[in-house]
C-alpha cells in the first residue's frame, strides 16, 4: 500500500496557477502510474490528469488539457501538478492515487486528506 500526502492548494484568482505535490510513501510508488482525481461540492470525484510510471504518456481530462502538466519524481516518491490559467470551476480538493487503467479510475481506495484548491473570479 501507498501512504500519500497532498499539498500546494491554496486560493488564487482567475488566471493564476499553482503547483501541487504529492508524497508518497511505499517502495511500490516507482512502479505505480500515478494521477490526480478532484472532488467539487455536489460533484462526484473526477479524473484529472495521469502519468506512467516512467513519467511519460500524460494523460488529462478535456477540462484541463492544455492547462495543467502532470510530472512525476520517482528519486523522491513525488507526483506534480503544475496548474495554469486557473478557472473558478477548477474550485475542487485536489487528491493523488495510483491509476487504474483503462477506465482511469483510482487503484487504491483509501484516501489522502487532498489538498483544496479555491479560484475566485
Amino acid at each position: 500500500q501507498v501512504q500519500l500526502v497532498e499539498s500546494g492548494g491554496g486560493l488564487v484568482q482567475a488566471g493564476g496557477s499553482l503547483r501541487l505535490s504529492c508524497a508518497a510513501s511505499g517502495r511500490t510508488f516507482s512502479s505505480l502510474p500515478m494521477g490526480w482525481f478532484r472532488l467539487a461540492p455536489g460533484k462526484e470525484r473526477e479524473f484529472v490528469a495521469a502519468i506512467s510510471w516512467s513519467g511519460g504518456s500524460p494523460s488529462y481530462a478535456d477540462s484541463v488539457k492544455g492547462r495543467f502538466t502532470i510530472s512525476r519524481d520517482n528519486a523522491k516518491n513525488t507526483v506534480y501538478l503544475q496548474m495554469n490559467s486557473l478557472k473558478v470551476e477548477d474550485t475542487a480538493v485536489y487528491y493523488c492515487n495510483a491509476v487504474r487503467f483503462p477506465d482511469k479510475g483510482a487503484l487504491f481506495g483509501s484516501w489522502g486528506q487532498g489538498t483544496q484548491v479555491t479560484v475566485s473570479s
